[in-house]
């Protein structure tokens, strides 16, 4: 796995692993060429030390994920874990033992890099991300809003950008993922507050699918995939995603 992640670094990106760690010749770094900053570092550490079992070494890579609400995410992930000796808020540990797979783990990377980029670079370029929102019946009917457009205007959540996507879940009585979207304008000027409600800017989104009631409901997020609360945008776990597009 080691040597498939370096060949995807080189090819990607034309970069190669340094090794600063005389004391630790097997920990290999990843920089950018124009910042040095680093964007990945794969070593070998042993299973005690990350709370598994067991008293041999695994390698691991640690990637940077500087999304608060997506390194969140990422975490319940199995096989990636909050970061092994750098820091936990923005770094996260992923072994590279097979439990986590190679597409996976490459998607991160891409993360990663871009999320050490230049400042030029990283406003230039953002990955798609997708996003699951929440829709309030008692406010808004979602439901026949979208019998009649597969196009319509939604409350712009942060961070959401054009060609994101957002899973909608529609609260009680649904209680359950009823849409995907694609979104396909962000920041439309809107200006509206009550008591339940602030709204600064839309977002314009196309239906792609619809789900039935009773396949993403409530209690299967929270038993199959950890999401017990859904209050505002949070991301999609990547076993979730997979299980979205099927």
């Amino acid at each position: 796995m080691r040597n498939e992640i370096n060949d995807y670094i080189k090819n990607q990106y034309g970069i190669g692993p340094e090794y600063p760690w005389p004391r630790y010749n097997e920990h290999a770094v990843y920089r950018h060429k124009d910042n040095k900053k680093w964007f990945a570092l794969i070593m070998d550490v042993g299973r005690d030390k990350l709370g598994l079992s067991g008293k041999t070494s695994v390698s691991v890579i640690n990637l940077k994920i500087d999304d608060v609400i997506l390194h969140d995410t990422i975490i319940r992930e199995n096989g990636i874990m909050p970061a092994y000796h750098m820091n936990k808020q923005n770094w996260i540990t992923v072994l590279l033992d097979g439990t986590v797979p190679a597409d996976r783990i490459c998607a991160l990377l891409d993360i990663s890099y871009n999320a050490t980029s230049s400042k030029r670079r990283k406003k230039a370029v953002r990955e798609p991300k997708e996003w699951i929102i929440p829709a309030n019946p008692k406010f808004y009917d979602v439901e026949a809003a979208f019998a009649k457009n597969d196009i319509i205007t939604w409350k712009q959540g942060a961070g959401i950008i054009k060609g994101d996507i957002v899973y909608m879940y529609v609260a009680s009585p649904v209680s359950a993922i009823l849409y995907k979207c694609r979104v396909l304008e962000t920041d439309i000027p809107y200006d509206y507050q009550d008591k339940n409600l602030t709204i600064t800017a839309l977002m314009k989104i196309e239906l792609l699918k619809r789900y039935s009631r009773d396949k993403f409901t409530f209690t299967m997020l929270g038993n199959e995939y950890g999401i017990y609360a859904i209050r505002g945008p949070r991301g999609v776990p990547y076993s979730l995603s997979e299980a979205l597009n099927e």
